[in-house]
């Protein structure tokens, strides 16, 4: 992907859902006025997800989702048709299409209940409109529309359907431009070791040097062994010093009281909306026992190192800091237990490559079963007695939190 498209993560997700044969591909490929999906007459074509980032008028830039069909069949089937249903965390705008020569079934209304369970937008599209008056139920009491992949027939009046449905983001609008003035000075701390990606930087840090420099504002980057002798040398007070999470330590060290402190993962919590959640959460730390699960999630998948922080540092950190016996387990990517119960707390990385609705349905998923959840950067600075000071920008976040 060009450092110049907007990240998937920031991306509206939508996705098409429905029996096998129904024409998901087609419309796809309809609406995109491409071959984006394989198109067969042949039942099961689409076996897994299939992701496409594009810019879709009237929307913008979006996420196109291919699913299996829902009435696959046999031991493979039954892993689609999780792998579809998994979607549904993800998903922004849901479009169930509807063969109108077959006309709606008991698994539609299933998937419906579903998508209303999920407070999630949708539009039924009834495709094969050119073959025969679309069979449209009085019940369903949703936007409806009869289309044809094949000849055309409404797929730009689909489009707006959809459009209309995807709703604004209530996230917070920025991920740090919010706090700084015109010409405010910001230092960012990125260690560089084995875990480092090779000649780049990774998403949270390329989207934070942005989110700087639409605010008018200078970002100076910097290793963690060179802050102490950058802020000496700069000739003005930073603002605020932000720092990757593992280095949280040093950073804290090396930055005087009087200059705002954060990491990454704090202002990503904030972004996705659930800082006050994970600030909460990291005080079950203090509450781990011999025994105890901890479930460590990440939102993407990435080759792991020797001094992984998910799967290695914050393990250690963990046992250090509670001297206790703790059993941890692990998840990356699209898996995420809908079943949380066994573990008294789960944390989670700071969710860049994943969209805000999955990181809501994740925190959901916690909540309902009474699962506290925070992430990684908090968790750390908690650990490190200076998470208040690392949540100073927010006021009303740090007064919640004892001095430590």
């Amino acid at each position: 992907m060009s450092l110049n498209h907007t990240p998937s993560s920031e991306r509206i997700h939508i996705a098409l859902f429905g029996r096998r044969n129904v024409g998901k591909s087609s419309v796809i490929n309809a609406i995109t006025s491409q071959q984006l999906s394989i198109v067969s007459e042949f039942e099961g074509t689409t076996t897994d997800p299939v992701y496409k980032s594009m810019e879709l008028l009237p929307i913008g830039p979006v996420v196109l989702i291919d699913t299996a069909g829902l009435d696959d069949e046999g031991s493979l089937g039954a892993l689609r048709i999780k792998k579809t249903y998994q979607v549904l965390n993800k998903t922004d705008v849901a479009v169930l299409i509807v063969d109108s020569t077959k006309g709606i079934t008991e698994l539609d209304y299933k998937l419906i209940k579903r998508f209303r369970s999920k407070e999630l937008p949708f539009v039924i599209a009834f495709n094969k409109a050119d073959l025969c008056e679309p069979p449209i139920p009085y019940d369903i009491g949703q936007h409806c529309i009869g289309i044809s992949a094949k000849s055309g027939l409404n797929i730009e009046q689909l489009k707006e359907l959809i459009a209309a449905q995807a709703k604004p983001s209530i996230k917070n609008s920025s991920i740090v431009a919010d706090l700084l003035e015109p010409s405010d000075l910001v230092v960012l701390v990125i260690p560089i070791d084995s875990a480092a990606p090779k000649g780049r930087l990774i998403l949270p840090q390329q989207q934070t040097i942005r989110d700087i420099l639409d605010a008018d504002a200078i970002s100076v980057v910097v290793k963690e062994n060179q802050l102490k002798s950058t802020l000496q040398q700069l000739g003005q007070k930073p603002k605020l010093v932000i720092t990757d999470s593992q280095a949280f330590e040093k950073v804290a060290a090396d930055t005087p009281q009087d200059i705002l402190l954060t990491s990454f993962s704090i202002l990503f919590a904030r972004y996705k909306g659930n800082l006050e959640t994970a600030v909460q959460g990291a005080k079950i730390l203090d509450t781990l026992t011999n025994g105890d699960y901890v479930l460590i999630s990440e939102g993407c998948t990435h080759h792991r190192q020797c001094e992984d922080i998910g799967t290695v540092k914050l393990p250690n950190w963990i046992t250090q800091y509670t001297g206790q016996k703790i059993y941890f387990e692990f998840t990356s990517g699209t898996e995420f237990p809908e079943d949380v119960s066994k573990y008294k707390l789960i944390i989670h990385c700071g969710g860049c490559m994943i969209n805000e609705r999955e990181m809501k349905q994740r925190l959901s998923v916690a909540a309902k079963q009474h699962v506290p959840m925070t992430n990684y950067g908090t968790a750390i600075a908690y650990m490190h007695g200076i998470l208040k000071r690392s949540v100073e920008a927010f006021p009303q976040i740090a007064s919640q939190l004892p001095e430590k």
